[in-house]
């Protein structure tokens, strides 16, 4: 099974930054789209943004574009999710997922076969 590996949360003030990654297993890194996606408690798992398996296209959900990046580096195995000017309601546990369909940046959480554990990311007021 593909394995994949979060790091980066932790808790920060209202405005602040925070840079999640993820490591993937594997040899095939490169095919892979590759998602962020967040549940917070109570709430349903939501989507925050994806891309391509090289990089070419990239999808943000509404409540993140302008403030949240998301990007990789193949070689290195990893994903990369920078939040800057974050907010309380960006509170969650963040996932990363991998799709093994290449060239989608899809949307749902059906879409994609690998998921990581999850990082905390709390966003005080």
């Amino acid at each position: 099974q593909v394995q994949l590996v979060e790091s980066g949360g932790g808790l920060v003030q209202a405005g602040g930054s925070l840079r999640l990654s993820c490591e993937v297993s594997g040899r095939t890194f490169s095919r892979y789209g590759m998602a962020w996606f967040r549940q917070a408690p109570g709430k349903e798992r939501e989507f925050v943004c994806a891309i391509s398996g090289s990089g070419g296209v990239t999808n943000y959900a509404d409540s993140v574009k302008g403030r949240f990046t998301i990007s990789r580096d193949n070689p290195k195995n990893t994903a990369f999710l920078q939040m800057n000017s974050l907010k309380p309601e960006d509170t969650a546990v963040y996932y990363c997922a991998a799709d093994t369909t290449p060239w989608g940046a899809r949307l749902r959480p059906h879409d994609y076969e690998y998921w990581g554990q999850g990082t905390q990311v709390t966003v005080s007021s």
